[in-house]
């Protein structure tokens, strides 16, 4: 059996750990064939978004012909809070395990996809195992812990009791929630500068429960907020940063809340929104190489 080892942390994917199964199997095209397999996937969480992207679609088929199948079937398991999951390659996709350990070992195809789940259902770590026969298996640890998100529930329940009001317009309670955040969060210039992980500012636990965030951590948090919020919206990420996509009056716009604080040589930090509900356009005019993405996996943004 070989095994690849993925590690999702700030959407990185690193290692291959291969391992040899001995065992002779029964082909699992012959039982394709006959059809003594099927695969579901069962009950979904809470967090399961019922809404799919450009780059990743969430299906019903876990037997894949193409590599943009495995990439929907990772999306899928992920997105529905699975913590293992099993399903099997196509008998004529040739080319399936190939195609398998090109995407869990590389950051470019498979870390992306935590940017298109709910936070909660996001991976922290993936680990792949699969076969000479055909069968795939998931297992999935999420980057945020059961008393992690029971923590930051009860935040929430009391920000939104503070700061969101019903006669307000969708987009002002968004900027009460991008206002929110930034006014009780401290940029973690140590983790960033030494990676002192004294706080846990990469996720939407360190700017909620601890006050301290890098830009992970905001866009995690904002993007709690907009799920709380009904608004559809996505995290894009490029190398070495990440914001918040948001689709609000049908048209898809940026917000940052890391370059809305910036960190003035006074020591004071205030708010800006230069980077809040902008267009992709004017959000490249003003910076292409922190924000400089993939076009091909965010999409959607490239309309706006």
């Amino acid at each position: 059996m070989k095994k690849l080892a993925a590690l999702g942390i700030l959407f990185i994917v690193l290692g291959l750990v291969l391992m040899q199964d001995k065992k002779l199997q029964v082909p699992i095209n012959e039982l394709l064939s006959s059809n003594q397999i099927e695969v579901s996937l069962g009950e979904k969480n809470e967090y399961y978004r019922d809404y799919d992207f450009s780059y990743v679609q969430n299906t019903d088929n876990f037997i894949p012909e193409c590599k943009q199948d495995l990439l929907n079937i990772y999306y899928t398991v992920i997105n529905a809070g699975k913590n293992d999951f099993t399903f099997y390659c196509g008998k004529e996709y040739e080319t399936c395990l190939d195609d398998l350990e090109s995407i869990a070992n590389d950051q470019e195809s498979l870390s992306p996809i935590n940017n298109f789940v709910h936070p909660y259902n996001g991976f922290k770590h993936i680990e792949t195992e699969f076969d000479s026969t055909g069968k795939i298996t998931i297992h999935i640890n999420r980057s945020y812990t059961e008393q992690d998100i029971l923590e930051i529930e009860a935040k929430l329940d009391s920000i939104e009791d503070t700061i969101i009001k019903k006669d307000n317009s969708l987009e002002l309670n968004i900027r009460a929630a991008h206002d929110y955040i930034i006014n009780n969060t401290i940029y973690d210039s140590s983790r960033r500068d030494y990676n002192d992980q004294t706080y846990k500012s990469d996720t939407a636990y360190g700017p909620l429960i601890q006050g301290y965030s890098i830009c992970s951590g905001y866009t995690d948090a904002m993007q709690l907020m907009l799920e709380r919020l009904g608004v559809e919206n996505y995290k894009v990420a490029s190398e070495n940063h990440v914001w918040n996509a948001v689709k609000l009056n049908n048209q898809w716009q940026n917000i940052d809340l890391t370059w809305d604080v910036p960190i003035l040589d006074i020591g004071l930090n205030i708010i800006i929104y230069d980077y809040y509900l902008i267009p992709t356009s004017e959000l490249l005019a003003l910076d292409q190489t922190e924000h400089n993405f993939n076009p091909d996996i965010y999409k959607e943004i490239m309309q706006s």
